[in-house]
């Protein structure tokens, strides 16, 4: 239950860098927290897991009672939220379940393993030029461009496209990040918008030149019935794009940091590569990409012993629940990558709204991890710089010297 004393505070000194002592004290004093700022935040394991697979709402128009920095009631219209609002991330069912259908068939286990082949081709590219130049930033020279190279091919989208993308998905993703100020705001709205006609225009050029693609794929998809507007396929793949990509820079950049301050933990790996599986759910758990997931009350909803109101916003603190001690362990805080019940890591949510791409993620990682500790056994950190996010939070620059 939530204290009058205790607020929660994201933007202090160094949390961006390392959130978890803020985290061990949220959960000890306030596990279900009502924020002066208007919104609500868990930190338990079992309360996260409870509200991942709960049925309460995405869409933020269920939203009655306002975060403060949501005031502003145009804030919720459709040219001021993320891709209009009309991705699945922001939609319940029906619709969520319509949309999810257009595009699963792309990312079922068979689809997914059939990109082992290619994946390894471009990790060990990365690791290639890595190994040349003796030092380089892990960040730049692998953890951005595989899994935007695999995406992007997966897509079927022209290369003369990737710089633009880049830097406006870049751009995107900080609209995911809580309590944006307003010039912040006003420059997602931008990105926002160019991305949306960029991606409108490539829809349409694909429609006119379909391929063997993911994109052609969801332009033409059918499900019983089931299509989506215009609009809707945009909203698709721009969130594809970044899903497919962005969230997947943290994971292998703060994975790759993780083993490099762990060498007893990579030696284990390297000397036994069956770990792998484990080794990636492990290290989701330890350093999560994604820290925050939300929810909006649609029914009174009772946690840890408080009564959440409907139309809150609600925002299961994942990075804190995968380091809660009452359900992990007293040694919590300790990368183990034989861990055995890490793969009931929080990471990539559960229920309806589970990631659609979480296969795809652990094989770029699985690959990736295995290919590192092998390829650089004596890798050392020359710099870390952190991207200074409180949500989809990890390294901006990891470089190291092989």
């Amino acid at each position: 239950m939530t204290t009058d004393a205790f607020v929660f505070d994201p933007f202090t000194a160094g949390f961006a860098e390392d959130p978890y002592p803020a985290y061990a004290r949220l959960r000890a004093a306030a596990p279900v927290h009502e924020h002066p700022l208007g919104f609500w935040i868990v930190s338990k394991y079992e309360d996260v897991a409870g509200l991942q697979r709960s049925a309460q709402s995405v869409d933020e128009q269920q939203l009655t009672q306002l975060p403060s920095w949501k005031t502003d009631n145009s804030r919720l219209g459709k040219e001021n939220r993320m891709m209009s609002g009309l991705s699945m991330l922001d939609r319940d069912p029906p619709d969520h379940t319509r949309l999810r259908r257009l595009v699963a068939k792309a990312f079922t286990p068979r689809a997914i393993e059939a990109l082992q082949p290619r994946i390894e081709v471009l990790v060990d590219a990365a690791l290639d030029r890595i190994a040349e130049a003796r030092s380089a930033d892990v960040v730049a020279e692998l953890a951005f461009p595989v899994p935007f190279a695999v995406i992007s091919e997966m897509l079927g989208v022209p290369v003369v496209e990737h710089t633009r993308l880049r830097e406006l998905t870049a751009i995107l993703v900080l609209a995911l990040e809580p309590l944006p100020d307003p010039v912040l705001q006003a420059k997602v709205r931008s990105a926002n918008e160019e991305l949306f006609a960029m991606v409108g225009e490539l829809v349409r050029w694909k429609r006119a030149a379909p391929a063997d693609d993911l994109l052609t794929r969801i332009i033409t998809a059918e499900h019983e019935g089931d299509v989506a507007s215009e609009d809707e396929l945009v909203a698709q793949v721009m969130l594809l794009y970044i899903a497919g990509h962005e969230t997947t820079v943290n994971h292998l950049a703060g994975g790759i940091l993780a083993l490099l301050r762990h060498p007893d933990q990579a030696r284990r790996l390297r000397k036994d590569q069956g770990l792998a599986d484990n080794a990636v759910a492990e290290l989701l758990r330890y350093d999560t990409p994604v820290q925050l997931m939300r929810r909006i009350t649609i029914e009174p909803i009772a946690i840890g012993g408080s009564v959440i109101a409907p139309g809150n916003l609600v925002l299961a603190c994942v990075g804190a629940a995968n380091r809660d001690p009452d359900f992990w362990g007293a040694d919590v805080d300790e990368l183990r990558l034989d861990r055995p019940n890490a793969q009931q890591n929080l990471a990539f949510g559960a229920g309806i709204h589970h990631c659609l791409g979480a296969a795809l993620v652990r094989l770029e990682a699985r690959v990736a991890f295995s290919r590192f500790v092998e390829r650089f056994p004596d890798a050392t950190i020359e710099n870390l710089r952190w991207n200074g996010r409180i949500n989809v939070r990890g390294p901006a620059e990891l470089s190291i010297a092989v």
